[in-house]
C-alpha cells in the first residue's frame, strides 16, 4: 500500500472516530432548548472556491470509461449526422446522469447545464439542453433502440467478467414482468387503456435477478398482453448469460409468462424455467383426486439471519380493528403442497407440477363462517429441485416488483416525458441505466481477503441498496475543484460512512 493511501486510510479512520465521539457526547440532558434552532445562520456567495454537491458523478464518469460504454454507445448507434459537439453517448449518459443527480424530469437537465462547477469537473463546456435531449429521444426506432440494449449489454459482460469464479456458479436467474406505465395526456402517440382502465403504456422488463439489472426493456400501449414480445428478450437475455459464462440459466415469471409453446424448446436447450399456472378446472380436479397422505405442509425459505436481539412483535392494529368491528375477512391456516406430473396441450412431454393448497379461513369478527381452500399451481422442468423449493423460487420473483417500484419512483426510468411511444421507450432506456451504474457500482467493488467479510456485506449492501439511499452516500458528496493542467481533481469536503468504500471502487476503476 503506498503512503497515499495509507494517509487516506487514517483521515477517513480519524474523520469516523470524530464524529462517533461527538454523536455520544451529545447524548446528554438539555435545559436549554431545542438544539436545531440555536444558530445564528448566516449565508455569502464564495468568492474563491468553487463547489458542487455532486461529487460522486466523477467516479461515475471515471467508471463510464473504464468499462468502455461510451464507445459501445458510439459504435452501435447512428442518429446524428454531425457531431456538433456532442456524440450519440453524450446525450445518451446526460440523461443518465441527470438521473443521479436527483433529476426528475427532463427539465432538471437545465440545473446541470447552468451549474459552471459541475461542467468543469466532467471537462467540457456544456451539456444538451432539456429540448435537445427530448429531440434525441425522438430519433429512436424500434431498432435503434435494441442497439442501445445491447451496447449496454455488452459493457455489461465486461463487469460481469471481472467478477470471481463463485459469481458464475450460482445459476442466472432471468426475471419478467410487466408494469403500466401511467399517463394523464392525451396526446401521446402509442399510449392506450390497460384492463382496469388507466391510460398509459405497458412496460415489459427482463431482469438480471442475482444483482437486479435490468437487461431488456420493452414498451407497448397498456392494452397489449404483458408477455407480448418476451420470448424474445428471454432468448437475448439466456444468449447474454451464456457468453459470460454462466452454466446454468432459469426463467421465472407468472402466468402470463407460462408460455407453454416454448418449454419443449427451452428445456430441449437445458434451460431451466419456473412459472406459474392459471388454477384452471383440470388442475383443480386433479390436485383435489389427490391422497391427502400426498400432501405435506410448505417449509418456508429461512430469512436472512440478523446479528440483533429479537424485537417483541407489535400489536396487529389493523387485525383488531378488523375484529372488533365484526368486518369480514380471510385468515390464512395453513399451506400444504403435493406434486404431480402434467403435460400441457402444447408439449410433447410431462412437467412437473406443484400444487400449493391454502386453508382459508372466513371469518366476520371472532366466528368463523367457513373454511375454504384455494389452489396456486407453479410448473418446472427443473428435477433437483424439491417442491417446497421451487415455490421458494417462485416467490423470489416478487424482488422484481421491487425492482418496478424503484424504476418508477426513486429513479423516475418509467414515465413517459416525450410524445411518441419510440421516445419514450428509448427516454426509459436511458433513465434506467443510471439504475445499471448504481448496481455496476457494487459489482466493481472489490472485496479485499484481509477485510473479506466486511467487503462482502458492503457489496450486498449496495446491491440491494436503494437508489435514493444509493445516490446520498455515493453521488450527493460536497466537492471542490480543482482544474489543473493535466487534470481536474474532485477535492471532497464531508465525511460518511461509505468514502472508504468510495475510494476504494475509485481505485479499482
Amino acid at each position: 500500500m503506498n503512503n497515499h493511501k495509507r494517509r487516506r486510510q487514517r483521515k477517513l479512520a480519524t474523520e469516523a472516530a470524530t464524529i462517533k465521539r461527538r454523536l455520544e457526547s451529545a447524548v446528554v440532558q438539555n435545559p436549554g432548548g431545542p438544539v436545531l434552532t440555536g444558530a445564528n445562520i448566516a449565508y455569502e456567495l464564495s468568492e474563491r472556491t468553487k463547489g458542487t454537491a455532486h461529487g460522486g458523478i466523477g467516479m461515475i464518469a471515471k467508471l463510464v470509461d473504464a468499462v468502455g460504454l461510451a464507445k459501445e454507445i458510439d459504435s452501435s448507434l447512428n442518429l446524428l449526422k454531425i457531431h456538433r459537439p456532442y456524440h450519440e453517448s453524450d446525450h445518451v449518459l446526460n440523461i443518465a446522469y441527470n438521473i443521479l443527480c436527483g433529476g426528475s424530469r427532463l427539465q432538471d437537465i437545465e440545473l446541470r447545464r447552468g451549474d459552471a462547477v459541475f461542467l468543469d469537473g466532467l471537462g467540457t463546456k456544456s451539456l444538451p439542453d432539456p429540448t435537445t435531449a427530448g429531440d434525441f429521444c425522438r430519433r429512436f426506432n424500434e431498432d435503434s433502440i435494441l442497439a442501445l440494449q445491447e451496447a449496454i449489454n455488452q459493457t455489461r459482460l465486461k463487469v460481469w467478467a471481472k467478477q470471481p469464479d463463485s459469481f458464475f456458479k450460482e445459476p442466472a436467474v432471468i426475471d419478467a414482468d410487466a408494469t403500466i406505465v401511467p399517463t394523464d395526456a392525451e396526446t401521446k402517440e402509442g399510449m392506450d387503456i390497460s384492463y382496469n382502465g388507466i391510460w398509459g403504456y405497458s412496460a415489459l422488463l427482463v431482469s438480471f435477478a442475482n444483482t437486479s439489472e435490468p437487461l431488456y426493456l420493452g414498451l407497448l400501449g397498456a392494452n397489449r398482453p404483458s408477455h407480448e414480445g418476451v420470448v424474445d428478450y428471454f432468448d437475448r437475455a439466456i444468449a447474454l448469460c451464456r457468453e459470460a459464462g454462466f452454466k446454468e440459466i432459469r426463467l421465472r415469471g407468472d402466468t402470463d409468462y407460462a408460455l407453454t409453446s416454448e418449454f419443449d424448446r427451452f428445456d430441449q436447450d437445458s434451460v431451466k424455467f419456473v412459472f406459474g399456472l392459471d388454477a384452471r378446472k383440470n388442475l383443480v380436479t386433479l390436485a383435489e383426486s389427490l391422497d391427502e397422505g400426498m400432501y405435506h405442509e410448505l417449509v418456508k425459505k429461512a430469512e436472512r439471519q440478523i446479528a440483533t436481539q429479537e424485537r417483541t412483535r407489535p400489536q396487529n392494529v389493523k387485525d383488531d380493528i378488523v375484529r372488533n368491528r365484526n368486518y369480514k375477512a380471510l385468515r390464512q391456516k395453513a399451506e400444504d403442497v403435493v406434486e404431480f406430473s402434467y403435460r400441457p396441450t402444447k408439449c410433447k412431454r410431462d412437467y412437473r407440477v406443484i400444487a400449493l393448497r391454502k386453508n382459508i379461513s372466513v371469518e366476520r369478527g371472532e366466528n368463523v363462517l367457513f373454511e375454504e381452500y384455494r389452489y396456486f399451481f407453479y410448473i418446472t422442468n427443473d428435477q433437483e429441485m424439491t417442491a417446497d423449493e421451487v415455490i421458494n423460487e417462485a416467490r423470489e420473483r416478487c424482488n422484481q416488483e421491487n425492482l418496478h417500484a424503484q424504476l418508477k419512483s426513486d429513479v423516475r426510468a418509467l414515465h413517459a416525458p416525450v410524445n411518441t411511444l419510440n421516445a419514450n421507450w428509448a427516454y426509459m432506456t436511458m433513465a434506467s441505466l443510471a439504475w445499471n451504474l448504481k448496481a455496476w457500482c457494487g459489482l466493481l467493488l472489490p472485496v479485499s481477503p484481509r477485510w473479506a467479510s466486511k467487503h462482502a456485506e458492503q457489496r450486498r449492501r449496495l446491491l440491494t441498496m436503494e437508489f435514493h439511499t444509493f445516490l446520498a452516500a455515493f453521488i450527493e458528496i460536497p466537492c471542490q475543484i480543482v482544474k489543473g493542467a493535466r487534470q481536474i481533481r474532485w477535492r471532497i469536503l464531508a465525511y460518511n460512512e461509505w468514502l472508504g468504500a468510495f475510494f476504494r471502487l475509485l481505485d479499482a476503476i
